[in-house]
């Protein structure tokens, strides 16, 4: 494989659930090395979230390709100097323990920077190092509830969460990106930096529209379930055939067209009810009515033909088996082999790129051995380790 472009970058994470572990991975797609820490015997929690994986966690098999599962009990005396002479071989260090519990292990920034000035430190947490909800224990939904997005989600009788993890994906995303410019910023200052991330601050960035939406204490968008809360037509609507088909208008000319060419009724184009998306959305019940009847007599392929002459986006509400066979990941030769504990997955291409690390999902504990004896550790001291449950 050609040179990626973190290679001999290491990353040493003490990491479970999904964003640290999503993180490295994407630093591991990257090229860089990552040593993931794990419990001895039960390792990352993530690892029996299910079975659904031909007998792996969906999470786990998601989060982890490309690692080095290296088993410690960070209680353990003997682990900690191995934890320790671990750091010294890293350039970033990530995190996101219990809040408190990185300090107690001595790997505070504050303890590290003296003695590893070049270490990149990045802590992962609920709501962040300060502030009075530093010692909160967070999880994905939790967060969502938290940052409001629980709110403006689901139909106006019932609240929804979203159905993938989007406050541990979001974080993830800022810590690869904190974590790149910080080892750019190490090329030209010759030092590590500390990045405290959280979750809630990064779903509450993610919540940007809504939120201007209500400045100075103006109503929210409402819950609409899968139709935009302010623009209008924007969602699913049912064809003749009982499927629903997705499109959204952005602008006047695609009123004109989707006037004109879908509902073939031009004269609508000068209802004054329907003059600008404002007031489309004001009149949407009246709308939603002349184009459901347009649909009735159509399928949901006709539907979508007359979108694509019109010039509309529109979409298919696809199912997970379609998701899996869908035309444009395999015309973009997007899905590789991945090798695992259960033998070789599926798994896709990181967005944007062509080339990847794509190695191996690691068994618990699976490169234990092998980066002891790269620390000079001897069989019989691994031996020992093993015994004493160090290891």
């Amino acid at each position: 494989m050609p040179s990626l472009p973190l290679d001999g970058v290491v990353v040493l994470s003490l990491e479970h659930a999904v964003s640290a572990p999503l993180a490295s991975r994407h630093l591991a797609d990257l090229g860089a090395r990552v040593i993931k820490i794990e419990r001895p015997g039960g390792g990352d929690f993530a690892r029996d979230y299910d079975r659904r994986a031909r007998g792996l966690s969906s999470h786990f098999v998601w989060t982890n390709r490309s690692k080095e599962s290296v088993t410690l009990d960070l209680k353990h005396a003997a682990a900690s100097e191995i934890l320790f002479k671990l750091v010294e071989k890293a350039d970033v260090l990530m995190q996101n323990l219990a809040p408190g519990a990185a300090a107690r292990l001595g790997l505070g920034f504050e303890s590290l920077h003296p003695r590893y000035p070049r270490l990149i430190s990045c802590d992962i947490s609920g709501y962040g190092a300060t502030g009075p909800f530093a010692s909160k224990k967070a999880y994905d939904l939790l967060i969502q509830a938290e940052a409001g997005l629980l709110s403006i989600t689901g139909t106006p009788d019932e609240p929804a969460k979203c159905g993938i993890s989007i406050a541990d994906i979001s974080a993830a995303m800022y810590a690869v990106t904190n974590i790149l410019a910080a080892l750019v910023q190490r090329e030209k200052t010759g030092y590590g930096c500390h990045i405290d991330l959280s979750l809630f601050e990064s779903l509450s960035e993610w919540m940007g529209y809504p939120l201007y939406y209500t400045i100075d204490g103006a109503p929210p968008p409402a819950r609409s379930g899968a139709f935009h809360a302010t623009v209008f037509p924007y969602g699913p609507f049912p064809a003749g055939d009982g499927r629903k088909v997705f499109f959204g208008l952005q602008n006047e000319r695609e009123w004109l067209a989707f006037c004109q060419i879908v509902l073939e009724r031009p004269e609508l184009a000068a209802d004054a009810r329907f003059a600008t998306n404002f007031l489309r959305s004001e009149h949407r019940a009246a709308l939603t009515e002349i184009i459901c009847e347009a649909f009735s007599g159509l399928s949901a392929g006709e539907v979508l033909a007359r979108l694509e002459r019109a010039g509309i986006a529109s979409a298919r509400m696809n199912e997970m088996a379609e998701a899996w066979s869908h035309p444009q990941l395999k015309a973009r030769c997007r899905w590789r082999s991945v090798a695992t504990p259960a033998g070789p997955l599926p798994m896709l291409l990181p967005p944007g790129r062509v080339d990847a690390q794509m190695a191996a999902v690691p068994a618990l504990g699976e490169h234990t051995e092998a980066v002891l004896k790269e620390l000079g550790y001897s069989e019989s001291e691994i031996a020992r380790l093993r015994e004493s449950g160090a290891v």
